[in-house]
């Protein structure tokens, strides 16, 4: 059995995670739609997508759009980007007292170009001071609300540009009651192996909890990571894409029962019909099954389906043609254990170089000088 994570706010309030699996807020994935069908699989902590805290304080109707959360959804979690201390801890308090949310995360780990170049995301734990101030603004926002922080960052910029240790123990003086390390530099992005070692490092060097992210493509990844790092938690994002059962599988490997799911294609189709109604009541038939069309790939990786079905499945917008495609394949088919362990959704190479803002490097503190405008640019991550 592995202990439930406990997330604690410096109120004494705190978020039971049991079994401690947190799914990845991801662009374009998480919104309530696939949080629910996550959820359906086995219990946890599943985050929404991340959301720039400028657009909720200037309550933009998109931003707003993407605070939508399911019926049953009892820990409403969001994740914020930003770089202004003010404006994250009034986004915050909009959040927690407007939309009931009862856990906020920071992304303080986007590798995208078009972030790190003003600073932001896996950019900004660098300069050591806005960290401290962004962190400990967004907690004192959450307190009187008893909604603990948590924070997520990679190992660094690049190999000479290690951040990670000292942003674990400046989350941990500002009140954050855990914080997620990818295990990857942002020049890494997505590509190469996940440093576990890394996670190991930080689990010693701080008190609060952490959780272990990168590489986890299979419940009993899960578990390794956890008995070579002694970390509390994990963190999973692309190993569930096109497979919501792997929450299952992780329940159950965590409660020590020694199963694992293997679908059958006429399973999978089953599941992707669940995926389309949830995604038509979120934003309506045709907008919903569109967006559907983005998991097929994920779904169907490595089964025996053809390339002419698969272009059909990959350009449905309405319940007829999703079940007619659904239609045509053989439900008995086994599911294809080669796939099981391999990577899945976005990995790349290394990037050549980390875009950041002129002089980033200079200093480890950025003083007072405005780096706002970074907010309003960004996505994804």
């Amino acid at each position: 059995m592995v202990e439930p994570l406990r997330l604690v706010a410096p109120s004494g309030d705190a978020v039971d995670v049991d079994p401690p699996v947190v799914l990845a807020p991801m662009a374009g994935i998480t919104n309530a739609a696939y949080r629910q069908l996550c959820r359906e699989q086995g219990a946890g902590l599943y985050v929404a997508e991340m959301i720039t805290s400028r657009g909720i304080v200037e309550r933009i109707p998109k931003t707003f759009d993407m605070l939508r959360f399911g019926p049953d959804e009892t820990v409403r979690s969001v994740q914020l980007y930003g770089v202004e201390a003010d404006v994250i801890a009034r986004a915050t308090t909009i959040l927690c007292a407007e939309f009931g949310v009862r856990h906020v995360d920071l992304n303080f780990g986007c590798p995208v170009p078009k972030v790190t170049r003003r600073g932001g995301g896996g950019a900004l734990p660098w300069k050591r001071d806005r960290l401290g101030a962004i962190l400990r603004a967004t907690v004192r926002a959450a307190e009187p609300y008893g909604v603990p922080v948590t924070m997520k960052t990679r190992i660094g910029i690049d190999d000479e540009h290690e951040t990670f240790l000292d942003a674990g123990r400046i989350a941990q003086d500002a009140g954050c009651a855990a914080i997620g390390l990818h295990a990857r530099t942002v020049k890494q992005a997505y590509g190469g192996q996940a440093d576990w070692s890394r996670i190991a490092e930080l689990v010693d060097a701080v008190d609060i909890p952490v959780l272990g992210n990168g590489d986890i493509w299979e419940a009993g990844d899960a578990l390794a990571m956890m008995a070579a790092t002694g970390c509390a938690g994990v963190v999973v994002g692309r190993g569930c894409l096109g497979r919501p059962w792997l929450f299952r599988d992780l329940a159950d490997a965590f409660a020590g029962r020694d199963r694992r799911t293997l679908p059958t294609l006429g399973e999978v189709a089953t599941m992707v019909r669940r995926h389309g109604e949830l995604l038509a009541e979120l934003s309506g038939e045709r907008h919903g099954l569109t967006d559907l069309r983005k998991h097929m790939a994920w779904y169907f990786k490595g089964f025996p389906v053809g390339g002419d079905l698969r272009r059909s499945l990959a350009t449905i917008s309405s319940f007829a043609d999703l079940d007619a495609a659904l239609a045509q394949l053989d439900p008995s088919v086994p599911f294809p254990e080669g796939e099981l362990g391999t990577p899945r959704g976005r990995q790349g190479t290394p990037r050549e170089k980390v875009v950041l803002p002129y002089g980033w490097l200079d200093s480890t503190e950025l003083g007072d000088e405005d780096i706002g405008a970074a907010e309003s640019d960004a996505s994804g991550g």
